[in-house]
């Protein structure tokens, strides 16, 4: 077993080629095991294996500098760092991460989790080494995907006007043709040297410098059409043109061929891009097959590729199903992603309506402000994007959705504790960096009936809509508590809370996903003989005040519950509020995260830690109430 000789990268050059391939291998192996136990990135950390024992054998790590973008393909990596020891704790409470982290190894050059943030950090390592007068190389490793967003192409743009010598590999895991790379290069190989793209250069000469008065600039004409058609028919010109050397396509499980490459281009003193072909899900026959499966996935069966415990419906399934259902009724309904079809829940949609669905690619403020174009035209764009990705479009949800009042609805996937992705994926901000933007609406589900409601109303209504629900299996508070009524649930207008109990010791007002265990948590306080109002707010935006208000007249004390940061979260709107129309004689106390990125760990491990689940809710409450009533 070779990878428990592993100790530092640098133990690699001990081994052959032979053994390099055998090592691939068992990381392979050691990557299924521990995924299928704990859940996590299982297609693209398959794909990069060779490729990675490639840059470790090359480069001297952590002096020469390696960044892995997005950073959801950094286990080989991991375990080639003296961390297979620990590789058993991955994404687990107090493991190691499921994404590079600086304070987790001195290999880990920069935090990552969202896309396309490589090449600029890279660049920006570069230029501070230069400034230091040190000597390393800097690498970014960065995925057909990631490549799409504009930021990667503004990291492109500076450092090949900077001319310093950076190192981009592109990880192209997306080509289909990429099981034969011999094929692919023969191809473009072919195109360049065969009878077509010969006579068509020669035709488009003679014509160009046969046109009258064009004289010398003939020849540049005839030059520049060229470079044109070789744009189109070539991957590396636009690279070139952007300042870098291109290398490639290489095929990127070929570890012999992958390290005479990286030895090659090591000391390049200008830009290089190193064009690297793999396969996704690369040994394991079920993610081959199915690489979006296993991107992201849960525990599974290693011999049959199926999910453990999988039952019941998860929030971004039904939130698809039910768009779909409603765009059967309203043509004028579009669904957009950024790159994340599977992830939320909008296959079915794809599926039934290709001609209204939209994946715009890694590119989340393009999703938005091409939603605000279509809704000028009339039509009612829904744009689905996780919490956590939303956030890099806030510019655009600010001056070209709300700004212009625009009719455009976001579909707000993985709001609140995220698990064991950890602080890079958490969604614990959004209300908070949405809350204060005028014009917009934010709703928030307690379950799966109020998530199909809320998408009703918010299709009905005119200017910009926020809908936030959570990672996991859909809630029902009728089956929590069969004693309420069904229809209750869709049945409310436009900023309308509701009362789910009354009480006169204490008020629940919860949000979302904290209503069910404020009832639990109230079902306990009443055993002991405090009488406990339960409120689920509903909106965040508009507040209801007048429920609020009756809340405050009726109970001396009030807990706000909310799975989002404090700071100007649902729980600060209520303090506002209670402040604008001068209530004084109430105590307030807020549950929600505090001012601190919230580690990895199962949800209810999380939720746990800080008091969102109904036995942190019951224990707020139980000592909030045995406190003494003082009157202002």
């Amino acid at each position: 077993m070779y990878l428990k000789r592993i100790k530092t990268p640098s133990d690699l050059t001990r081994l052959s080629i032979k053994e390099l391939k055998e090592l691939a291998l068992e990381i392979r192996g050691t990557i299924i095991e521990w995924v299928s136990k704990n859940g996590g990135h299982l297609s693209s950390n398959l794909g990069v294996v060779e490729l990675t024992i490639a840059l470790h054998y090359v480069f001297n790590s952590p002096i020469d500098k390696i960044l892995w973008d997005v950073g959801h393909q950094s286990y080989s990596h991991k375990l080639l760092t003296g961390r297979y020891e620990k590789f058993p704790s991955i994404r687990k409470y107090k493991g190691i991460a499921g994404f590079p982290r600086r304070d987790e190894s001195e290999h880990d050059i920069f935090n990552t989790g969202h896309s396309s943030t490589s090449i600029s950090a890279a660049l920006g390592i570069i230029e501070g080494r230069d400034k230091n007068k040190e000597d390393f190389k800097v690498i970014a490793v960065i995925g057909d995907g990631a490549m799409t967003a504009g930021l990667a192409f503004e990291g492109l743009n500076n450092a090949g006007h900077l001319k310093k010598d950076l190192i981009v590999i592109l990880n192209d895991n997306e080509m289909s043709i990429s099981r034969n790379v011999g094929a692919l290069s023969a191809y473009f190989n072919r195109i360049l040297t065969g009878e077509f793209y010969k006579k068509f250069k020669k035709e488009t000469k003679s014509f160009i410098e046969g046109i009258p008065k064009l004289g010398d600039k003939a020849a540049k004409l005839a030059q520049k059409t060229e470079e044109m058609l070789k744009g189109i028919l070539l991957p590396g010109v636009i690279f070139e043109e952007l300042g870098f050397n291109y290398v490639g396509p290489i095929d990127g499980h070929n570890i012999e061929l992958l390290i005479g490459t990286l030895k090659r281009i090591k000391n390049n003193s200008s830009p290089t891009l190193i064009h690297v072909i793999t396969k996704k899900g690369k040994g394991y026959e079920f993610s081959e097959k199915n690489p979006s499966l296993f991107h992201g996935i849960g525990p599974f069966k290693i011999e049959t590729g199926l999910p453990v415990n999988e039952n019941g419906q998860s929030y971004n399934e039904l939130f698809g199903s039910i768009l779909t259902e409603l765009a059967s009724r309203d043509e004028k309904i579009i669904a957009i992603t950024a790159a994340m079809k599977e992830g939320t829940g909008l296959e079915l949609f794809a599926d039934r309506y290709p001609e209204r669905f939209y994946d715009v690619g890694i590119a989340e403020p393009h999703a938005v402000t091409f939603a605000a174009g279509l809704a000028i035209q009339g039509l009612k764009p829904v744009v689905a994007i996780y919490s956590t990705f939303l956030q890099r479009a806030y510019d655009e949800i600010l001056h070209d959705v709300c700004l212009q009042n625009l009719h455009v609805i976001f579909a707000i996937d993985r709001a609140g504790i995220v698990g064991e992705d950890g602080p890079t994926h958490n969604g614990l901000y959004d209300l908070s960096y949405l809350r204060h933007i005028p014009n917009i609406n934010i709703m928030v589900p307690k379950d799966s009936l109020e998530l199909r409601a809320m998408l009703e109303l918010a299709l009905k209504q005119n200017g910009p809509v926020a809908i936030r629900y959570p990672r996991g299996k859909v809630q029902s508070l009728v089956d929590s508590f069969p004693g309420f009524n069904k229809n209750s649930a869709s049945i409310f207008k436009n900023g309308e809370a509701e009362i789910l109990r009354e009480g006169e010791d204490i008020a629940l007002i919860a949000l979302g996903n904290t209503v069910i265990p404020a009832l639990s948590a109230a079902e306990r306080l009443e055993k002991e003989g405090f009488s406990t109002m339960v409120i689920n707010a509903r909106f965040v935006k508009p507040l209801d005040r007048n429920l609020i208000s009756y809340a405050v007249s009726a109970v001396p004390k009030i807990i706000t519950i909310e799975e989002n940061a404090l700071q100007g979260g649902f729980g600060s709107a209520v303090l506002e509020f209670l402040n604008e129309i001068e209530v004084h004689n109430v105590r307030v106390k807020r549950l929600g995260i505090p001012d601190k990125f919230i580690e990895q760990g199962h949800q209810g491990e999380l939720r746990k830690k800080y008091g969102l689940d109904k036995d942190g809710i019951y224990m707020a409450a139980i000592s909030m109430v045995k406190e003494p009533t003082f009157s202002f």
